[in-house]
């Protein structure tokens, strides 16, 4: 192969490597305005409890506090895999993705339980504008982690399988920056959703 042939051939590829950032930019960035279009809605509808229960009726702090700490704690070891990445380090890479994945499906657990309470206590989202909003609100972030607990299973046999060369690394280097993100849309919902409402 030509020398110019080969230079053409890494041109194309960091071509494909820049649009496909460009395009993970994007997602996340509709990502964000659908988040913040949820949030209007619940600033909006958070009031309208229909004669039912509010925000301080129904939240368990301790419980919410739990899923918090699980998932601060699944960002904290994402990023210390993102670290073994950079040092060339697959099975330690392999590791921290491990109980990064575990505190992730940890805190869908806990979602999932309470919103199973909620139900079955008569308080599902058909109850209020409130707990309509705070079902869509809180079940779309539900959703979102547990996408991102299928792209890390994914990601993990792709490690297992071609190693950390190519695509591998950088597909890590997004499903990060997608973890970190969801941590902050969590911050955010922990604190206008959970600590507001139970003022």
């Amino acid at each position: 192969m030509s020398t110019e042939a080969s230079h053409s051939i890494t041109h194309d590829l960091e071509e494909i490597r820049s649009n496909r950032l460009f395009g993970f930019w994007i997602f996340v960035m509709s990502d964000c305005i659908l988040f913040a279009s949820l949030f209007a809605t619940f600033a909006v509808l958070r009031h309208g409890y229909a004669g039912g229960p509010t925000g301080k009726d129904l939240f368990d702090l301790p419980g919410v506090l739990l899923e918090t700490m699980s998932l601060l704690s699944s960002s904290l070891t994402c990023g210390l895999a993102i670290l073994a990445l950079r040092a060339g380090r697959r099975r330690q890479l392999l590791g921290w993705l491990a109980v990064t994945f575990a505190l992730g499906a940890l805190f869908v657990a806990l979602e999932a339980r309470e919103f199973a309470r909620l139900i079955l206590e008569g308080n599902g989202p058909q109850r209020s504008a409130f707990l309509s909003a705070f079902f869509t609100l809180v079940s779309t972030h539900g959703l979102h982690v547990s996408s991102g607990l299928l792209w890390m299973a994914v990601a993990a046999v792709q490690v297992v399988r071609k190693g950390l060369g190519g695509w591998v690394g950088t597909r890590l280097l997004m499903l990060s920056v997608f973890w970190h993100f969801l941590d902050i849309v969590w911050i955010c919902v922990f604190s206008i959703v959970y600590l507001m409402g139970v003022l």
